[in-house]
């Protein structure tokens, strides 16, 4: 297939553009490079070294093979859009290019303007291209688990039949977003859904809860095709803030008590689900909605394995407790559901203490690239304001 990967610099696009590469699908990486200016905005940098854009893609015909073209552009550039499409042709488009960090939404105005702008205007962009110039092409939209908040009942895959006054719908299920960028995921969604039902396009919104490790068997192949390993307090995930820190001698900082419990899924299968929705599309019209997670974590189960898997290691972390900076419900009840990517086949990695000693011993070899002063979180939701 030829297939367009939207963000494909990024830590989800990069591994999953060499996945289906090495798959045989010819591959175009669509991407602005914005990511790799917010580590300068920010004064970080990914924990493992990686390389420019067009050293990885040449390295990569070296090592398999086959080519991977790159488009340098921004989705909010309408002309860039339609021309790439035009240009390109493609029969599936896997997008990841958002501003993807809950607590960069939250620094302050501007920056939540700014996500809500760039992530939904990109959107828009591509929704009308596909219609005018590949109305066939299949929209493989990355969403999250996030907008479904933590309601007190089991979570669906993306709808829910109520009965109401003795009348039965199938409607949209109810969204909890906890920041302005998981608010506008949930824009995202309802604009693709009314384009779908509008114009028959056909969309899969896959709902990704939190991606941990960050190698898969292409990207492990060559130092040049090395993924990024984010840690920081804006853009790391919890799991990797917490091996950074343990690696480099400093306190696991859980937020809150801890209870806040998520969705979690290996980056090898997160490549994988967007291989399968490629290779079973939805029909025209549909936009489908897949919990793309494995397993429930809470914040604290994760410190205490890394804490457990550091000290075999000979480390000697101290786990403690911060006021949470975020506004969320301490302690919940958790139920998704993820039946229908194992339906299509696939058979997930878990979270084991083998993956967190691979974790902790590529922190433990990049040890000299991690910044302490990024752990703490400065980004407060009830202030909005950057420290």
């Amino acid at each position: 297939m030829r297939i367009i990967v939207a963000g494909g610099d990024g830590f989800c696009g990069w591994p999953t553009a060499l996945h289906l590469s090495a798959r045989g699908h010819e591959v175009l990486i669509v991407d602005s490079l914005v990511r790799r200016e917010w580590d300068r905005e920010l004064g970080t940098d990914s924990l493992t070294d990686i390389a420019p854009i067009e050293d990885r893609v040449a390295r990569w015909k070296e090592v398999s093979g086959r080519e991977i073209g790159v488009a340098i552009g921004d989705l909010n550039d309408e002309e860039f859009v339609y021309r790439t499409l035009d240009g390109f042709r493609p029969e599936a488009l896997v997008h990841y290019a958002e501003q993807r960090s809950a607590p960069y939404s939250m620094i302050d105005r501007s920056h939540a303007v700014f996500t809500q702008v760039n992530n939904v205007v990109g959107t828009l962009n591509l929704l009308f291209a596909i219609r005018e110039l590949v109305p066939e092409c299949h929209l493989i939209k990355l969403g999250t688990m996030g907008e479904y908040g933590t309601p007190n009942i089991d979570i669906e895959e993306g709808y829910i039949t109520i009965e109401y006054k003795g009348r039965t719908d199938t409607l949209p299920y109810p969204k909890q977003p906890g920041s302005f960028y998981h608010l506008s995921k949930v824009h995202d969604s309802h604009n693709i859904m009314f384009a779908c039902r509008t114009w028959g396009l056909r969309a899969t919104d896959l709902n990704q809860g939190v991606v941990y490790n960050v190698e898969t068997p292409e990207t492990a192949s060559d130092p040049v095709l090395t993924n990024r390993y984010d840690y920081d307090g804006v853009f790391g995930t919890a799991l990797n803030r917490f091996i950074a820190q343990a690696a480099s001698g400093n306190r696991i900082t859980v937020y809150g008590r801890g209870g806040q419990t998520r969705g979690f899924i290996d980056i090898r299968d997160t490549v994988r689900c967007i291989e399968l929705a490629a290779l079973h599309p939805a029909e025209p019209g549909e936009m489908r909605v897949f919990n793309q997670f494995t397993e429930q974590w809470s914040v604290l189960q994760l410190g205490r394995l890394v804490e457990r898997v550091a000290r075999e290691l000979g480390l000697k972390p101290e786990l403690v407790h911060l006021e949470n900076p975020r506004v969320e419900k301490e302690s919940h009840y958790y139920n998704a559901a993820n039946t229908r990517l194992r339906d299509l086949g696939l058979k997930p990695h878990l979270l084991t203490e083998e993956t967190v000693e691979r974790l902790l011993l590529i922190a433990l070899e990049n040890r000299d690239r991690i910044h302490p002063e990024t752990f703490d979180p400065r980004v407060n939701w009830r202030r909005s304001r950057y420290r």
